[in-house]
């Protein structure tokens, strides 16, 4: 008989506070993915509802970094912002359907170089995604365009796929070609990381389904709750780490709407965090709040639904506040600092030895005034 594995999300685990403590003022939020220093260790999505080569500065200012969509609609047209109106304009039924017809235009090569130097002369950093099936043609061209590091990106990413090429993707290869740190994903498991993490890749990301706008998880079933997936590749990390001496970052990808999100994949083991939803509602997004996933103009099984929202707040806001909302959705980086106190790390991955534990109840225990809508 096959036995069920229990595993963990965001709403059923809880940060145990630390014996020792430090003050938020002294604590260090900054990380490497191998030779790029980031000030903050938060991505923005690889969606073309949130990365355009004006917020990739914005978040880049801001110590973060924004992943361009090289297989998105930044290479496939001229004039991106008839495209965006069109989407916005759509209603629900035809949203969809408008997805794929839009992403059916072919990728423009002399695009991909257009995009990344735009991003570059603008003086951001610029990191872009690719699918598996258009790097080894177009990671080049994004490479001598300037890029700082390229993320190779699907839903399930493995390093053994079969496919009737003469030659798939080999990470080996393009890692030795493209001398640029190279990040792969996305995957949920140990073994995979392990895998993965033997190519000479420097970064994973850890998630299947979790964002607000993917819909996988509904459409194929297939999925791992964030936590369990964060822990399962971190320990691939952990355990490489050991045997090599090589640190190969893990990124968590979806699902993360409020700071103790962000903290709990921390202390699950994450690197950096990569957020998609909360972006689009920034005042700067491109899409002016409508949000969509890269699976949602597949043109036989979309894996995404647009989600709708007004903007309601700057990229600084989000990460800097100062914030008068008490729901956690707003200073991401002030509550990733708070954290690190409360459990006295005074660097990211010094949140890796903070303990989680199982608590189904703790966003429940003692909210009765707050769930009522009597303590608002």
């Amino acid at each position: 008989m096959k036995t069920i594995e229990q595993t963990y999300g965001y709403d059923d685990v809880a940060i145990v506070p630390g014996e020792i403590t430090v003050n938020p003022e002294l604590v260090n939020t900054k990380i490497n993915i191998d030779s790029i220093e980031l000030d903050i260790p938060i991505f923005a999505s690889a969606m073309d509802s949130v990365i355009n080569p004006s917020f990739a500065k914005e978040i880049s200012d801001l110590g973060g970094v924004g992943v361009i969509n090289l297989d998105g609609i930044h290479v496939r047209y001229e004039d991106t912002e008839e495209i965006y109106n069109e989407i916005t304009n759509a209603s629900q039924e035809e949203a969809t359907e408008l997805l794929q017809k839009i992403y059916t235009a072919p990728v423009k090569e002399n695009l991909i170089g257009d995009i990344i130097k735009k991003i570059k002369n603008s003086k951001a950093r610029c990191f872009a995604s690719l699918v598996p099936a258009s790097t080894k043609i177009f990671a080049p061209i994004a490479v001598e365009a300037g890029c700082d590091s390229i993320v190779i990106q699907s839903t399930v990413t493995t390093a053994r796929h079969n496919s009737k090429s003469l030659e798939g993707l080999v990470l080996s290869k393009i890692v030795e070609t493209l001398k640029v740190p190279i990040i792969v994903g996305n995957t949920v498991t140990y073994n995979v990381s392990r895998e993965l993490m033997e190519t000479g890749i420097h970064g994973i990301l850890v998630g299947v389904g979790p964002g607000s706008a993917c819909t996988s998880r509904e459409v194929l079933g297939v999925g791992v709750p964030q936590i369990s997936a964060t822990l399962e590749c971190s320990s691939a990390r952990d355990d490489y780490y050991k045997l090599t001496g090589r640190y190969v970052s893990i990124i968590t990808d979806g699902g993360i709407r409020t700071g103790g999100e962000l903290c709990k994949s921390f202390v699950a083991g994450a690197d950096a965090v990569m957020i998609g939803s909360p972006f689009s509602k920034t005042f700067e997004s491109p899409a002016k709040g409508n949000h969509w996933g890269m699976a949602t103009p597949h043109e036989s099984l979309p894996r995404g639904t647009r989600i709708v929202n007004k903007p309601e707040y700057s990229i600084k806001e989000l990460l800097y506040g100062p914030s008068s909302k008490t729901d956690g959705t707003r200073n991401l980086v002030g509550a990733l600092k708070v954290c690190m106190g409360m459990i006295g790390a005074e660097k990211v991955r010094e949140m890796h030895d903070g303990t989680l534990i199982y608590a189904p109840t703790i966003k429940t225990e003692g909210k009765g005034y707050q769930l009522s809508g009597l303590g608002s």
